[in-house]
């Protein structure tokens, strides 16, 4: 196990917080950082054996933090328990982690860590080399916060590997929270590994205190049968859900993954509007409505169509704890509707919700913060098959009886299936 101490002086802590890389607030102390070990098993796509193996990844997280403050919270991979199989090689900046860390003592939340789509390029059989992830969490409450990692995802490709704990994984930071400022250290200790547990799911639990109003979901993947104009096409897309408390509600922002392709054809401004119903469980019940403005600017072909986040407004039904999961997917484009269906539920953020006057509880919430409409026009035909890029971004597109309608397939990347050896 490697530790660092606090560095002394105003000088020296200054120093630290620039090699970390951490960016905190006035009255967050310098960051601390450990390393951790801990048995793994990963899950490849379907036809790839399972992988046991070891994870060792750095924490890093302020020494001390005072009662409302947003800590930003640091996980490197130092090293991933799978390689790559020897199936593909891997180009550059086609692999992007995501994660939790376990927070508990004085405050229990499952915190979401994400890390950019960046690496260099892997051959098959290689070491898979994973960019930094990062997350935050907003303090609720005085006392010890001990932060400890947990199951992780790998995106290449398309496919997810999903690892998990075989063993109980050592903490590997603590931080400090005081009402008023202090000067305590981290205990950045983390102990020794216990005998097997349960491994933990990969699904954002808000579970903070009462002062925590962010709440970061889950990024999943998404698999979704789609009707178009032309015919009907199955896609596969990662959708994030996170939520905001305002109040008694939660205004929701639902996010797409990257996509691969590009727009062959020009296409018109105020043309392709997107909205989707997010499926609640749990406690509550119903849908809640969000959608997109249309897109504000022309797409030359081989553009991507940029789409943005997806908003509306979530006021619970219910007491207790409740799920948030993407859900029907309709996307509308000169003059067409598509409508894309979930095959199989996938919740990407939890949420402790109690019950609104009018809330949802097997109806559906209003939407909020888009505007703008599909403009109809021309004759009939299909945009086909697409996806969404960084920030959504729709990107193919193709034509039926000379003119451009959104496919159903339009937010999603297709990929052929490929064989496994």
């Amino acid at each position: 196990m490697r530790r660092r101490g606090t560095a002394a002086g105003s000088t020296g802590a200054l120093l630290v917080l620039c090699a970390a890389g951490v960016l905190l607030g006035p009255m967050v102390a310098p960051a601390q950082a450990a390393e951790v070990a801990y048995a793994t098993h990963c899950v490849p796509p379907a036809g790839i054996d399972p992988v046991d193996g070891t994870t060792k990844v750095e924490i890093t997280a302020p020494a001390t933090a005072k009662v409302g403050d947003t800590v930003d919270i640091g996980w490197k991979f130092v090293q991933a328990a799978s390689k790559n199989p020897d199936i593909i090689d891997l180009p550059a900046n086609s692999v992007q982690p995501s994660g939790v860390l376990k927070a508990a003592g004085a405050q229990t939340a499952d915190i979401a860590v994400q890390g950019p789509r960046e690496n260099p390029a892997i051959p098959k059989g290689g070491n898979m080399v994973l960019s930094d992830m990062k997350g935050s969490l907003k303090l609720t409450a005085v006392g010890e916060v001990t932060l400890t990692p947990d199951a992780y995802t790998v995106n290449a490709m398309s496919t997810d590997t999903k690892c998990t704990p075989k063993e109980t994984v050592p903490k590997a930071a603590t931080i400090r929270v005081t009402a008023g400022g202090g000067t305590a250290t981290s205990t950045a200790t983390p102990t020794k590994s216990a005998p097997p547990t349960r491994s933990a799911t990969a699904t954002a639990t808000a579970t903070g205190g009462s002062g925590q109003t962010d709440f970061p979901g889950k990024q999943v993947q998404v698999p979704y049968a789609c009707k178009t104009p032309i015919g009907d096409k199955s896609a596969t897309s990662p959708v994030q859900i996170d939520a905001k408390k305002d109040g008694g509600s939660y205004a929701l922002t639902v996010r797409f993954g990257k996509s691969v392709m590009d727009s062959p054809v020009d296409i018109p401004k105020d043309s392709v509007k997107p909205s989707m119903e997010v499926v609640l469980g749990g406690a509550d019940k119903g849908t809640v409505h969000v959608e997109g403005p249309t897109n504000a600017s022309p797409v030359k072909s081989g553009d991507p169509i940029e789409i943005p986040d997806l908003t509306g407004t979530y006021k619970p039904g219910a007491s207790g704890t409740s799920t948030l999961s993407p859900g029907v997917l309709a996307v509308k484009a000169l003059g067409t509707t598509t409508t894309c269906t979930p095959t199989k539920a996938e919740v990407s953020l939890t949420l402790d919700t109690a019950e609104q006057p009018g809330g949802a509880a097997g109806g559906t919430s209003t939407a909020g913060g888009s505007s703008g409409t599909a403009t109809t026009g021309g004759d009939g035909g299909g945009l086909a098959e697409t996806g969404a890029s960084d920030h959504g971004a729709l990107k193919a597109l193709g034509l039926v009886s000379g003119t451009a309608i959104l496919l159903g397939a339009a937010v999603f990347t297709v990929l052929p299936r490929r064989r496994t050896r």
